[in-house]
């Protein structure tokens, strides 16, 4: 699968810059001033035990970090990760300003595509949406998509049983609590041939948020640890709202972000150097004063992924989602617009794809739409290739005065170079009409059904995916007592 990279070589290449390296530099003085000067509250002792022994400034659970110890964290942590299948091919490079796409976690709510209605998420729409997301070509990493309401307890643990299960490319997934954390590693581990194998060609990645960018809650800091011990990729992503947790002006809400998310980065690289962490630097969330709602489709969330390349550090962040309640033209162009400007902005992990209502509705039928957006971004992206085979002069020479160039085995084998579409209609109206005169909405539905009517592909043998089960079983069993 080819990944898209703007193009920071040459000038005819695409690339977009929202700050520069002066600006980084600014930004980067002030978070460290942050965590020097004011510093944050840490609820995991152990962690607060490891940072006092680095030499960070420590009173009770308020801990202040020296700049020299942070800038050893960013030297320290590594700048590309690779992330494979679970068959153990290179599928995913994180870092530099290459693009890679995925779902998100957790919507309670679908809206669902046989009905068209907004309902309550279940399992089966969880098993439903791993299968779709894997038959999409554009989808380079899942996410467990819908949060099941018929799953009291573990929730979590069978999310990830049925990714591994239902899809072999690679996984990002959230825990609730610590309580299953080892468990649904230790089930990755297993589909992989164990930890070591895990460890060496990483298929999953741990997502983490913590409470505030000022306040690292326990389940947390002990997932990070836990993860760093094992070089598990992780992303860690403590949140600021502005005009709530953070100032409102965007620099100084920033500034705070990015001191947060240095917290884990230092915390991981104290417990294991090299520990592979993904951040989104410098990204605070923009807090509607009108609506009181947290808008996922704010076009600022690329914008700030400069930090990330001024730490070249692999980068986390939001495209492909969309405030709307309806699949109708706002759903596009937010769906459209974040993935556009995610990429040109070089994102990294580009994640919540067919997000919607503010991340509390999934939608099956909107992602099958992104895949095509994303399908023909990447075709956006591509530099123009000027060689003696493209140029074609002798060919010029021949044809041109005949005005003919359609019998030649030159365009016969440039005739499918452009973008070709999978859901955009080109016919004529008559054709369009001939066809069944349907909406790309209709079409996505109908590819939707396509997919579920085969039958589901299970990726682990047979051993492997009644071990992972076991696990499961486990894992919710003691959960529920």
């Amino acid at each position: 699968m080819k990944h898209p990279q703007t193009n920071v070589i040459t000038y005819a290449g695409t690339y977009h810059r929202s700050m520069s390296d002066d600006e980084c530099h600014i930004l980067h003085c002030a978070s460290l001033d942050i965590l020097e000067r004011t510093g944050v509250l840490l609820y995991y002792q152990p962690a607060i035990d490891l940072l006092k022994k680095a030499g960070c400034v420590v009173d009770g659970n308020h801990v202040r970090f020296p700049p020299h110890l942070v800038e050893w964290a960013l030297r320290t942590a590594p700048s590309r990760i690779m992330i494979y299948d679970r068959f153990g091919n290179p599928v995913m490079p994180l870092g530099d300003r290459i693009s890679t796409y995925g779902t998100g976690s957790d919507c309670p709510n679908i809206l669902d595509h046989r009905t068209g209605e907004r309902r309550k998420a279940v399992l089966q729409d969880v098993i439903d949406g791993i299968r779709v997301a894997d038959a999409l070509p554009h989808v380079d990493f899942i996410m467990s998509m819908f949060l099941p309401s018929d799953v009291p307890v573990g929730a979590d643990v069978r999310q990830m049983e049925v990714m591994l299960t239902y899809s072999a490319k690679p996984i990002c997934f959230v825990t609730y609590e610590w309580e299953g954390t080892p468990e649904v590693i230790e089930m990755a581990e297993v589909a992989v041939g164990g930890a070591d194998s895990l460890r060496a060609t990483p298929t999953a990645i741990l997502y983490l948020n913590p409470t505030t960018a000022f306040r690292h809650n326990e389940e947390a800091l002990r997932k990070l640890m836990y993860a760093a011990q094992k070089h598990l990729p992780t992303v860690y992503l403590p949140d600021v709202q502005r005009g709530l947790t953070c100032p409102i002006t965007f620099a100084g809400a920033m500034a705070c972000a990015n001191a947060g998310q240095l917290v884990g980065l230092l915390i991981a690289q104290l417990v294991s150097e090299g520990t592979p962490i993904i951040l989104n630097a410098a990204v605070p969330t923009s807090f509607d004063m009108k609506t009181m709602t947290l808008p996922y489709a704010g076009l600022h969330k690329a914008y700030f992924l400069e930090m990330n390349h001024y730490y070249n550090l692999p980068a986390f962040n939001t495209g492909g989602a969309t405030d709307s309640k309806l699949l109708d033209e706002q759903a596009i162009l937010e769906a459209s617009l974040t993935l556009y400007i995610a990429t040109l902005s070089g994102g990294n992990m580009i994640h919540d794809m067919g997000y919607m209502e503010s991340g509390l509705m999934g939608s099956l039928e909107l992602l099958v739409i992104e895949d095509e957006i994303v399908s023909c971004i990447k075709a956006s992206m591509t530099g123009l290739e000027i060689n003696e085979e493209t140029l074609a002069l002798d060919l010029i020479h021949e044809h041109a005065l005949k005005g003919n160039f359609l019998e030649t085995e030159h365009t016969l084998r440039h005739v499918r170079d452009d973008w070709q579409p999978r859901l955009v209609d080109r016919h004529n109206y008559e054709q369009w009409m001939e066809r069944g005169g349907t909406s790309m909405r209709e079409r996505a539905r109908a590819k939707i059904e396509e997919i579920l009517a085969e039958e589901p592909r299970h990726v682990l043998p047979p051993d492997v995916e009644k071990r992972i089960k076991a696990i499961a079983d486990r894992a919710v069993a003691a959960q529920a007592k």
